[in-house]
């Protein structure tokens, strides 16, 4: 049954001011001209502790801001949105395909990724998604979603979980009761064409064994369905009471929206960590080793937005890697999904991204240096990271050199 629905033509912006554990108004979006204008309240841009929301969309200041060019809503207030998989949620509750940005906002979880949350009210803070559910019934709520059935109602509660958070497959915000831990909780789709939920748990193991920063991640199996689950980095436990950290994305700090995504590079990414970064040799170091990681492992998903950076007002860094996937390829040749702007243009080649490493503020001799290390990190843990997955033979081979180390990333290295 579809669920009574009424159009938002306005949304209050609550955030959580670094190391504070509850929220306030920080202004207020409202739907002008098919566009979502923003504008801070007066009693925040007087809060002693405020910060922007965004030091290059929104600036703390006076004025009324209005999305720049094919922006609906600004970057990074789109950030905090669901994407594909939560607004499908969405759409099968409320019957709404292709509803406003204010309604998605409004109708998603609170517990969403970053520092920031919308509300109908700037009195009261009611957070939406407060109800306790199990991975049972989130792995339910996920195959009457797949299957295009209607939810039954007590199911309802589990679908806010999903709502709430980016990407395009299903996934789940739970918190841990016995840990107070929250962890994002991804699911696999019966369409799979092979074992994604494996594939992102070994990616990210290797990923930790050769350097890169990335959350603690757990292998589950729950009524017969791999999940993993990965532990949330936008919150602190505090003397039991979670703060949550702003966070923005590549393309919110390059100032671009999903359709222009294609036009985001990791040049442009490193200038602005150059320019704008706190201790920015060393992420960029960090950015580059991420980049070398996803050619390694046929990631070509690394659009940006799955690339990210704390903001607390004053300095920005990068938050840990997420959404390492290596991902299967029909033909030989690859690209990346963010752009690398190499002699060879986008092709997922080592010796293309070599050709850019001065962006990055590193040497070739450096930049080859650590590239060989990680190769060779690979090649001897990738069999103990499989058994640790219980990542079968047939499974193995299809991964490795059709995604992972494909012969076409070493050409001319």
């Amino acid at each position: 049954m579809i669920s009574k629905f009424q159009p938002a033509s306005s949304a209050f912006v609550w955030i959580w001011l670094p190391n504070e554990t509850t929220p306030i108004v920080a202004g207020r979006i409202k739907e002008r001209d098919g566009k979502c204008v923003f504008e801070y309240s007066t009693n925040y841009r007087h809060h002693p502790k405020a910060i922007a929301l965004s030091p290059f969309e929104l600036p703390l200041q006076e004025a009324v801001f209005v999305p720049q060019g094919m922006n609906v809503v600004h970057s990074c207030l789109r950030d905090a949105e669901p994407d594909a998989w939560g607004r499908r949620l969405i759409d099968h509750q409320y019957g709404l395909f292709g509803a406003h940005e204010l309604d998605y906002m409004l109708l998603s979880g609170t517990n969403r990724i970053g520092g920031i949350d919308f509300q109908s009210s700037s009195e009261t803070y009611c957070p939406r998604d407060n109800t306790d559910v199990t991975l049972n019934e989130l792995l339910l709520m996920t195959d009457y979603i797949e299957k295009n059935k209607p939810l039954p109602k007590e199911l309802e509660p589990a679908l806010l979980h999903g709502t709430s958070i980016g990407g395009a497959r299903p996934k789940a915000l739970i918190r841990d009761k016995e840990t107070g831990k929250e962890y994002i909780a991804k699911f696999s789709l019966s369409t799979d064409r092979y074992n994604l939920i494996k594939a992102e748990y070994i990616a990210m193991q290797l990923a930790k064994i050769v350097g890169i920063s990335v959350p603690a991640v757990h292998l589950k199996t729950i009524l017969g369905k791999d999940v993993l689950f990965i532990e949330r980095f936008d919150r602190i436990l505090h003397e039991g009471q979670i703060t949550r950290k702003l966070m923005l994305s590549a393309l919110s700090l390059l100032g671009l929206n999903e359709l222009e995504a294609r036009y985001a590079s990791y040049s442009d990414f490193a200038a602005v960590i150059r320019k704008s970064f706190l201790h920015s040799r060393e992420e960029l170091k960090e950015l580059y080793r991420r980049l070398a990681f996803n050619v390694l492992i046929g990631n070509t998903d690394d659009h940006a937005r799955n690339h990210s950076a704390f903001w607390d007002g004053q300095h920005l860094r990068l938050t840990p890697a997420y959404d390492l996937l290596p991902q299967m390829r029909s033909g030989f040749e690859a690209t990346q999904a963010m752009a690398i702007e190499g002699i060879e243009g986008n092709l997922s080649k080592l010796k293309n991204i070599l050709s850019v490493c001065e962006h990055f503020q590193l040497t070739q001799a450096v930049a080859r240096s650590l590239m060989d290390e990680m190769i060779e990190a690979i090649r001897i843990h990738w069999p103990l990271v499989c058994d640790e997955a219980g990542l079968s033979r047939l499974e193995r081979q299809r991964l490795w050199e059709q995604a992972v180390f494909n012969p076409f990333c070493f050409q001319g290295f």
